[in-house]
């Protein structure tokens, strides 16, 4: 395969907001009920070495219509521009971050009805969750003037679990009075028993991406606002022990300094974004969706080695799985796999690009976003925005092997641990009225 050349930042990232090919009304395939697979959905073992058969849409809950002639539509204001979903460890829940509505919702993973909202909204009789009532970190200099910087709202993007799915980490793309998201954000820790948030840390400009090692030890914050990442120690079990050790940058550190209004969705350099450790904990892989390839930070010397280039670019999200990488790429609408200790094995050096090109490609079609992969290995589930559908693809060939027509535009999905179900988020676009805000849960069935 011949690889694409590098491409501009804003070009490529602004093909996210072009005009989209899929139709605007809701999906043409009818929910079908299996209650046999909502009885066991916490207390399953994973599917291991099943054929997939089939996506079986169970519902479709959203904000778009308070009743619908489709039983399986529920209305649900709380579903306002969801971003992304992750599931509790033991799958009895999943979490649905509704950006523009400063919300996490909870739900029932069996029934579906929502347990309880989060509100990220913080007035000054929440001081407690601020440590020592810090603002910031690493030095960073909030742009306005604020009586108190703690008191705003928080548009949560991303999430993980750390300390065996005790609690859960929310990033806020800004704070509600920050319109540039050019100074500090913060991040939410979520008591997951209670639903509660304990304790709210300060952040870098603009984080998304965030992630847990494999050892908790560490969470890894990726700032899309300025190149760079922080690293958190949580190796104790106390929230407010949490602190942060490290801030690496990627390439260069960016100035938010700006002048007027910015769209900050394309003015981002790197636009760090997909980040995952390796399984020993030895490196953080951190995809650059403005820029050329996988950073590569060396987690022993806290340091950035290098970027491996030669797969397509605009990279948006990366998972790890049975030794094997994936990618998926925005602009190109690809999704890749690779051997990661191949890849290691390069001589990396930050003062120069690496060049990797074993790579397996399934084509998905354009803004290939969130992808997931089975905990067997065998398939991967790919959310594809711009195409308005949601693809498998069989792992062994890499080939494409279902296709469902999802709500406009899919962003954000979460496989249950069980591997039998499937939440895909739809966040919609402005341009285009009445997409999105809606969440589909799938049944996925097997041979």
């Amino acid at each position: 395969m011949t690889l694409l050349n590098q491409f501009s930042t804003t070009f490529g990232l602004c093909l996210c907001l072009a005009f989209s090919s899929c139709s605007q009304q809701p999906s043409e395939t009818k929910a079908k009920t299996n209650t046999t697979f909502q009885d066991t959905i916490a207390s399953d073992e994973p599917v291991s070495n099943g054929t997939f058969k089939t996506l079986s849409l169970q519902r479709v809950i959203q904000s778009k219509r308070m009743s619908s002639n489709d039983t399986s539509w529920h209305y649900e204001p709380a579903i306002n521009s969801p971003k992304s979903a992750i599931y509790s460890k033991d799958g009895s829940k999943f979490y649905i971050n509704s950006l523009e509505g400063y919300t996490t919702a909870v739900f029932d993973a069996k029934t579906l009805k929502k347990l309880k909202e989060i509100r990220h909204e913080f007035t000054a009789a929440d001081g407690k969750l601020f440590k020592d009532a810090e603002t910031t970190v690493f030095g960073y200099q909030f742009k306005q003037q604020k009586d108190n910087y703690n008191v705003f709202s928080g548009k949560p993007v991303e999430g993980c679990l750390s300390h065996d799915g005790k609690f859960l980490w929310v990033t806020y793309y800004r704070r509600s009075w920050d319109p540039n998201a050019a100074s500090p954000s913060a991040l939410a820790i979520i008591d997951t028993e209670k639903d509660e948030i304990v304790r709210v840390m300060p952040s870098g400009p603009l984080p998304k991406m965030i992630a847990c090692s494999p050892n908790n030890e560490l969470i890894a914050v990726t700032h899309w606002g300025d190149n760079t990442v922080g690293l958190i120690d949580i190796s104790s079990p106390n929230p407010f022990d949490f602190k942060y050790t490290d801030h690496i940058v990627i390439d260069h550190q960016v100035q938010t300094d700006f002048s007027g209004a910015v769209d900050r969705d394309n003015n981002c350099s790197n636009c760090l974004r997909g980040t995952v450790f390796t399984d020993d904990n030895t490196y953080l892989l951190v995809a650059k969706m403005g820029g050329n390839g996988i950073a590569v930070i060396d987690l022993p010397k806290k340091a950035y080695l290098g970027t491996i280039t030669g797969s397509y670019q605009n990279l948006r999200h990366i998972a790890l799985n049975n030794g094997n990488i994936y990618l998926s790429s925005n602009k190109f609408g690809a999704v890749q796999k690779a051997k990661l200790s191949e890849i290691l094995k390069l001589p990396f050096d930050d003062q120069k690009q690496l060049k990797f090109t074993d790579w397996q490609t399934a084509m998905v079609g354009s803004g290939a976003r969130t992808i997931d992969v089975s905990a067997d290995g065998k398939y991967t589930y790919a959310c594809v925005n711009n195409a308005c559908k949601v693809v498998v693809i069989d792992n062994q060939n890499m080939k494409v092997i279902h296709e469902f027509k999802a709500e406009p535009f899919p962003v954000g999905m979460a496989l249950s641990p069980n591997n039998k179900q499937l939440i895909v988020t739809s966040q919609g676009k402005e341009s285009v009225p009445n997409s999105g805000n809606a969440v589909m849960v799938f049944n996925i069935e097997f041979e």
